[in-house]
């Protein structure tokens, strides 16, 4: 599968987060990906953004990393002249252009789509903007995450709205972006010709509200910030402590999955208690059966629970931080390793699907 691109060449000109991860798919799949950066600013400029236990110095960063590996990278100037010569002589050669200009500085440049177009009569030209490309909004994730609904939903009741810690939003619109291309690609076959392919964030982030969003559009029913509950389905997201101190969570999805965690936890009176014999009830009285819960999780160690839960097949888990996350040879696996300007680097792969005959 490493290598199915391995006839694409890509041109990036693209930086921070959702352009980036596309390359990166590409790259990942075999593409040749050229990252253009802008020379006058340094380069992209998550380049910069380093925690302060990463090295002042490097020329990367580690947030950089997570979306750059296998690219060949070309600091570019596009006021001079001879750097675009070199910009539109890699777009004639190319197969894919993907792009997030500000407004008007594609056009400004000479590399929005009619302009590559002329220069490449087949290229697939991959566009992301804000709020759209007529919007002369500046749009991070964060601006995205608060117009989108999505802060108003996350958090407590208490804490106020709350950012997602990942840049989610970003990625949303980088999944549509690859499938838009990947669509351009099969079109291809019928039609090798010039297509354009656009993905706002904004357009992104409500396509990504899913069940939320029919809450409101069918039942009127604005969410409210509940921590990790869910609004639909209870227990689902209540955090229990165990005896060796650790937070546990169960995904009880189905009344199976009730009655397995009752038989495990000792409380079979409850399958058939009114209170908690069904979902819709369970809901509905999801405080005062978290309580019950955690009477009985306070007594036991957290490794033994989540075995006997999962060997009964009930969804459960053991809320880990990264370091125990990625101490696992299952995450392991997933670590691409890659020396970028003599900096070593390491994120995870995003092509982890696989594909057989």
């Amino acid at each position: 599968m490493a290598n199915w691109f391995s006839d694409l060449k890509v041109i990036e000109i693209s930086s921070v987060l959702a352009g980036p991860a596309v390359g990166m798919f590409f790259a990942e799949l075999g593409a040749k990906v050229i990252k253009v950066e802008n020379k006058k600013q340094k380069g992209d400029v998550t380049r910069s953004w380093k925690l302060p236990s990463e090295d002042p110095q490097a020329t990367v960063s580690a947030y950089f990393s997570s979306v750059n590996w296998n690219k060949e990278y070309l600091m570019m100037d596009f006021t001079n002249e001879a750097d675009m010569e070199q910009c539109r002589a890699l777009i004639a050669e190319a197969d894919i252009l993907i792009s997030n200009f500000k407004f008007g500085d594609a056009k400004k440049f000479g590399l929005d789509y009619d302009s590559v177009k002329s220069i490449n009569s087949t290229i697939i030209y991959g566009s992301i903007s804000g709020f759209g490309p007529s919007s002369r909004r500046i749009a991070y994730d964060l601006i995205l995450q608060a117009e989108s609904g999505f802060m108003s939903m996350n958090g407590t009741p208490d804490s106020g709205p709350v950012k997602m810690p990942v840049a989610f939003i970003d990625l949303f619109a980088a999944h549509q972006l690859k499938e838009g291309i990947l669509v351009a690609l099969i079109a291809q076959l019928k039609e090798k010709r010039a297509y354009r392919v656009d993905v706002s964030l904004y357009d992104a982030a409500l396509a990504s509200l899913a069940n939320q969003a029919s809450n409101w559009l069918m039942g009127k029913k604005i969410p409210q910030r509940m921590g990790s509950k869910h609004p639909n389905i209870a227990p689902y997201g209540e955090f229990f402590e165990t005896a060796d101190g650790a937070l546990v969570t169960f995904g009880i999805g189905s009344n199976k999955h009730f009655a397995g965690l009752c038989h495990e936890l000792g409380l079979k009176g409850l399958i058939e208690n009114p209170d908690y014999e069904n979902n819709y009830q369970r809901v509905k009285h999801r405080d005062s059966l978290a309580k019950l819960i955690q009477e009985k999780v306070q007594k036991r160690e957290s490794t033994d629970l989540i075995e006997k839960l999962i060997s009964r097949y009930v969804p459960a888990a053991k809320i880990k931080d990264l370091k125990e996350v990625f101490e696992a040879e299952s995450a392991k696996k997933l670590i691409l390793e890659e020396e970028i300007e003599n900096v070593p680097t390491q994120r995870v792969k995003t092509t982890i699907f696989s594909i057989e005959p």
